[in-house]
């Protein structure tokens, strides 16, 4: 099992909705609406790299009103 933080910029005043929406994607563990250069912060687990990509390409790029993604897998050093 592979986890990540999914940090999301949004259109001005679109953070909650986005948030609201992406919380109930399959693999999402939380989903909330943040202060800062990110507007929201998604933590997800996928099988693996490869199926997490899958989740934030397909489910989580196309919910309206994302503007950007940078996904942040978590590692155990």
């Amino acid at each position: 099992m592979v986890q990540a933080y999914i940090l999301i910029q949004t259109e001005v005043g679109k953070a909650a909705a986005v948030a609201g929406e992406i919380a109930g994607a399959q693999g999402v563990i939380s989903a909330e609406d943040v202060t800062g250069p990110y507007d929201v912060i998604v933590r997800a687990e996928a099988e693996n790299v490869d199926v997490l990509g899958k989740m934030v390409v397909a489910k989580i790029q196309n919910v309206e009103g994302i503007t950007r993604t940078l996904t942040c897998p978590v590692v155990h050093l």
